[in-house]
């Protein structure tokens, strides 16, 4: 077993994907364990929540999702996947962003910290999910240990939970609501189940971990 692993008895420790601003569940699944480890060493899944996230706007939900260089599919290291910049996606995820949530109670709350985040040009795609991840676990008040792996282990023994690959674009919204909170667009669209955990944050602001911890 790998040295960073020891000692693990009495800690409550899941293995998991890194997500392009997480989604809600995803938050709330991480909030039940002392450690997190993160897979950097998989081979990088298409249709994943790793360059992609959901949040709502007027007229339903958005999908943003971060273009990467060529030969993604050719079987890349996740570390190693690269960002493509040939069109500006950081100016369209932005403007979404502000447009669907500039009226929300936290907006400003957030918005100076958060634009930033779309400004700096990440080579890498894990290295721009682990500075969002730091971003959002800061205010989000989120105190457990987080690792990186340092090698890929299929079948990782020192875990209580293995959730690499199991939360998806394609089952995102499956299961029950177990944590309900004021949308801004909810009177119109509906409330919509499992967005990115920038929504609950707009909406909540300080309050998501408490949401987050009895949803």
């Amino acid at each position: 077993m790998n040295e960073q692993y020891e000692n693990t008895s009495l800690k409550k420790i899941i293995i998991t994907d890194l997500q392009y601003f997480g989604s809600i569940n995803w938050y709330k699944m991480l909030f039940e364990f002392s450690d997190i480890f993160i897979e950097q060493y998989e081979v990088y899944q298409k249709m994943s929540f790793r360059n992609r996230c959901i949040i709502a706007g007027s007229n339903g939900l958005i999908n943003l999702t971060v273009p990467l260089e060529k030969g993604r599919g050719q079987k890349l290291i996740l570390k190693d996947v690269r960002i493509s910049y040939s069109e500006n996606w950081q100016r369209q995820h932005w403007r979404s962003i502000f447009s669907s949530y500039r009226n929300s109670p936290f907006f400003e709350y957030y918005e100076e910290s958060l634009k930033p985040l779309f400004e700096r040009k990440h080579v890498y795609l894990f290295d721009l999910n682990w500075e969002i991840m730091e971003w959002v676990n800061k205010r989000i008040k989120f105190s457990s240990q987080v690792h990186k792996t340092s090698s890929y282990d299929q079948t990782p023994n020192y875990t209580n939970l293995d959730s690499r690959n199991v939360m998806t674009p394609k089952n995102f919204d499956q299961g029950e609501v177990n944590l309900k909170y004021q949308q801004v667009f909810e009177d119109r669209i509906g409330f919509k189940i499992n967005l990115c955990i920038l929504d609950l944050m707009f909406c909540n602001g300080p309050a998501s971990k408490s949401l987050l911890l009895k949803g």
